[in-house]
């Protein structure tokens, strides 16, 4: 019996892939795997390649040909793609071993502009496939394997991974670093702003108090 699967991927983005993530036309583009064939992930369950070959095949030929494979931001509980959620479409997909890589471009729908502030501020975010089919257990321990009656739907961003190494997660220390000074410069301003405040309406001294706190 098919029922609504859902199998999330880390998906990690490089400091070059976040530097260059802007095109020249002002699109927001990432790459990244978005699912990972004859691996067991998080939930548990086995995509075998011959599957996932067909389907990336198919979602190749169709949606993304057809200007349509869009994703939402967080899965729904329902097989249908809702456009007033899109966040992202998928550019192109290809092999890397057995796992399948994708080209995202993120848009700038309410949706989008969240996931691009989330990447920006070097959130961890993952990326997770929607599909109907059905599964049998393969070993003792609950593995399941996805079976022939597998339709991948789209891939999805979300917050949690089931497969693993599919984050989205800038690793520039000089981002990071960057990052943090930046906040700690705003902390500075505003604890300026806060004493100088206090001592214009309450007749305090700077020096009567250390950092608000």
């Amino acid at each position: 019996m098919k029922q609504l699967l859902v199998d999330t991927t880390v998906f990690q983005i490089t400091p070059q892939i976040l530097k260059e993530s802007q095109d020249r036309h002002g699109r927001f583009l990432v790459t990244g795997v978005l699912q990972r064939a004859n691996a067991k992930n998080q939930n548990g369950r086995v995509y075998p390649r011959n599957i996932l070959e067909r389907e990336v095949e198919k979602y190749k030929g169709r949606e993304i040909k057809e200007n349509r494979a869009y994703g939402e931001l967080d899965h729904p509980e329902s097989s249908v793609i809702e456009l007033k959620n899109t966040s992202h479409v998928v550019r192109d997909v290809w092999w890397n071993g057995d796992d399948v890589v994708g080209a995202v471009e993120i848009l700038n729908t309410p949706a989008g502009k969240i996931l691009q502030e989330l990447i920006k501020a070097e959130c961890t975010v993952g990326i997770s496939s929607r599909g109907m089919g059905s599964v049998s257990q393969i070993k003792e321990d609950g593995t399941v394997a996805v079976e022939g009656d597998f339709e991948l739907i789209c891939w999805d961003f979300v917050s949690n991974p089931s497969t693993h190494g599919a984050f989205m997660r800038p690793t520039n220390e000089g981002v990071i670093k960057e990052s943090v000074q930046r906040k700690q410069t705003n902390y500075n301003k505003v604890n300026t702003l806060m004493r100088e405040i206090i001592c214009e309406v309450g007749g305090y001294c700077e020096c009567d108090f250390g950092d608000i706190k």
